[in-house]
């Protein structure tokens, strides 16, 4: 019979093969379970048995088999646990990108990114007509050269100046990039999982840097009751704790790491979703979990004025819509001439790789 044949769609048809599928759940679950291999492969056995993931071909424990013969997790001799492996690790990260960035592809919202032109390393699409003071290896001679055959024919063929078109470049900033993400308890509070997105993003702009601005450096400071710095490696495993939120702590190492860079480019951004609420004075907490504090807030002012005379600046991205918290980052924010996003969780990513993306570009004369 000629016609149209329907059935119910099933997302196992699209040609991946079994594994592949399975690995890319089991990679986003490793995002939620902090690295937890154990805990990942509870909640995939748990996921086959409501959505059928596996078949009578091919079941959970020939994943679990495949896993290891490919390189993606290891059994520790020591303490008898399974664990990930840099391979996976770097895995995630790629992953990571690619679930922000394909975000930022489909996005039908207007962005208003300026790049400005220079003599620098990525060609412009467009062509501009010849200026006095334009040097010689910036005339594009292909399209000069269509432009004199329309203008003057191919029979007295002559090539004028009116003729000429200009193909600029851009030049990429190298820059020195702190990223400081809040691992206070308020992370998980209220029942949402904040510090998943963060850990992504963390990732993805890890990767990206990485890979397509290997000259950049980016550091990563986490900051709760204290503020420490940790190694790409270990996002993954990057987890809340009982922690008060001491943005002085993470602004102040934030400063010491990029004293000691060289690129002349440096920022800080910021994700948090609270107030500031810790202080650490001699060997003691200051704490104060019930409004913003005057005495810690002044602090992080200051801090945000010396960021501003030492150039470098502060991008808060602020997952909290309280107006108070608002008011407290606008003045912030305005004391370190810096930027200020409220974003929400599923567009943290957006944010955070545009302005960096817009931020690479200079204009260099």
């Amino acid at each position: 019979m000629i016609g149209f044949h329907f059935k119910r769609y099933d997302p196992n048809e699209e040609g991946k093969p079994k594994f592949d599928q399975l690995l890319d759940i089991f990679m986003q679950l490793l995002s939620y379970t902090n690295g937890d291999v154990g805990e990942a492969l509870q909640w995939m056995n748990q996921l086959d048995k409501e959505y059928q993931l596996t078949d009578d071909e091919y079941g959970m424990g020939d994943f679990i088999e495949d896993l290891r013969d490919k390189g993606y997790i290891d059994d520790n001799r020591q303490t008898g646990e399974i664990t990930i492996t840099p391979k996976t690790e770097q895995g995630i990260r790629r992953r990571s990108l690619e679930e922000i960035f394909g975000k930022l592809k489909k996005t039908k919202q207007g962005n208003h990114d300026t790049f400005k032109p220079g003599n620098g390393d990525e060609i412009n699409p467009e062509t501009r007509p010849f200026l006095f003071g334009d040097q010689l290896e910036q005339i594009d001679f292909t399209e000069s050269i269509r432009n004199a055959q329309i203008n003057h024919g191919i029979e007295s063929f002559n090539m004028q100046e009116d003729d000429l078109k200009i193909r600029e470049t851009d030049y990429k900033a190298q820059t020195s990039t702190v990223l400081m993400i809040d691992i206070s308890h308020s992370m998980i509070l209220y029942g949402e999982d904040r510090i998943t997105p963060a850990k992504k993003v963390a990732m993805a702009l890890s990767e990206l840097i990485t890979t397509k601005y290997p000259k950049d450096t980016l550091d990563i400071v986490v900051f709760g009751n204290d503020a420490w710095p940790v190694e790409i490696k270990d996002l993954p495993y990057l987890q809340v704790g009982p922690y008060h939120t001491n943005t002085v702590a993470g602004l102040e190492l934030a400063m010491d790491i990029l004293r000691r860079r060289r690129n002349s480019n440096k920022q800080i951004f910021m994700i948090t979703d609270g107030k500031p609420t810790c202080l650490k004075v001699g060997k003691r907490y200051y704490k104060n979990s019930f409004g913003l504090d005057r005495k810690i807030t002044s602090r992080c002012l200051n801090l945000a004025a010396q960021c501003k005379k030492l150039k470098i600046p502060i991008t808060t991205f602020m997952i909290a819509s309280d107006p108070y918290l608002q008011r407290f980052v606008n003045e912030f924010t305005e004391t370190n001439n810096g930027k200020a996003f409220f974003a929400s969780l599923d567009r943290l990513g957006s944010f955070i790789f545009r302005d960096f993306e817009s931020g690479k570009r200079k204009t260099v004369y």
